[in-house]
């Protein structure tokens, strides 16, 4: 492991904020992601942490002569991980445990990809929304725009297609269990290109999970089952490169790689028919009530759910609420998650649209709960 910090000693002011970045093979990148950084309209980053995993590449090199700012601390380290840990779960929690020890007990721990341009005011837009009393803030991450200008038509209109389904399958969960500190509108990306979080909350939590991909889904997962107040914030933005050829697999790379090739049959894992959303809100705002002890008698729902109502009664006397709906949700039936095919996607729309505009559940969900 080496380790240098390419600016003078300063005085820190509170909360130190630290930027981690997993790096591998990232030469043609890694300096416009500094800059980007470098360049901030306002707000100061204390420490900027690069992870270089396994990189063969002159991404180190490029790191070292960066000029940074001169009131940020640049810390290169370069690991040659065995073959079960170079992935990118790993260096990325790998890399957010040494920001954590940087940041100290009230710092700012924050991440984003070694291929992306931050906006000129991510910075301080992820703290103006923090200080709006949220512990974690995920941002808006979209394609390059030359990047995106080059893929097929046929791609773009099967993305705008999944975005449009994905915002109103959240504005139902947005209106039958409101979040007051994620109110709509809000999207729901929790992409590892721009997640700000507390110290505090990182340890809470336990970290990023131990997964070889898909550690930002699973870091926020991880967060809502302590109850981190997350707020999904369509102002912090970031810009990722449209290459096909990435460096974690499932990543968007890939993604786009084999779309390009065959259609997928099925939306994202993310998202379910209409009607199992509405159902799954309900519930999930019904526990809710019982939880804070607004409603004591857990049958009705159980057998809504067609769990035991000792599950239940168990669940409710977790720490935290986010760990109890994690574990009813795991063990009903009635919440299991369905895919979406492709072919469904008009119906399930209009079946989307229905929930919505009447303002209420439709006739009949209700029942089923």
């Amino acid at each position: 492991m080496i380790v240098s910090c390419d600016s003078t000693p300063k005085t820190h002011r509170s909360p130190t904020l630290v930027v981690a970045i997993p790096v591998c093979n990232e030469a043609e990148h890694l300096g416009r992601c500094l800059e980007a950084l470098n360049s901030q309209s306002s707000g100061r980053i204390d420490h900027i942490l690069l992870l270089l995993n396994n990189c063969t590449d002159s991404s180190a090199s490029i790191a070292r002569q960066f000029p940074i700012h001169p009131e940020t601390c640049l810390h290169v380290i370069e690991q040659d991980l065995p073959a079960g840990f170079a992935n990118a779960g790993h260096a990325r929690r790998l890399a957010m445990d040494l920001a954590c020890d940087l940041a100290g007990e009230c710092g700012v721990l924050m991440t984003t990809d070694a291929d992306s341009e931050v906006d000129s005011n991510w910075v301080a837009a992820t703290l103006k929304v923090m200080a709006g009393g949220v512990d974690v803030v995920a941002g808006w991450v979209e394609l390059d725009p030359i990047d995106w200008g080059q893929l097929p038509l046929r791609l773009h209109e099967d993305d705008a297609k999944e975005c449009l389904y994905d915002n109103l399958c959240d504005e139902i969960y947005a209106r039958l269990d409101p979040d007051p500190c994620d109110p709509w509108p809000r999207h729901t990306q929790n992409s590892g290109a721009s997640i700000a979080l507390t110290a505090e909350v990182y340890r809470r939590c336990g970290g990023i999970p131990a997964v070889a991909s898909g550690e930002d889904r699973a870091l926020i997962s991880a967060l809502y089952a302590v109850d981190a107040r997350i707020r999904h914030a369509p102002e912090v933005r970031v810009s990722v490169s449209g290459r096909t050829v990435g460096r974690a697999v499932g990543g968007m790379a890939e993604t786009i790689r084999r779309r390009l090739t065959t259609p997928d049959l099925y939306l994202d894992e993310r998202l379910e028919p209409a009607l199992n959303c509405a159902v799954r809100a309900l519930a999930r705002a019904e526990l809710r009530r019982l939880f804070i002890g607004a409603e004591l008698d857990t049958a009705p729902l159980a057998r809504r759910l067609t769990i035991s109502p000792q599950i239940l009664l168990d669940q409710l006397s977790s720490k935290y609420f986010g760990t109890a709906w994690k574990t009813v949700e795991s063990l009903s039936p009635q919440l299991c998650r369905r895919p979406v095919a492709v072919s469904d996607l008009p119906g399930e729309m209009a079946s989307a649209t229905k929930i919505l505009h009447g303002n209420c559940v439709p006739s009949g969900i209700k029942e089923m709960l």
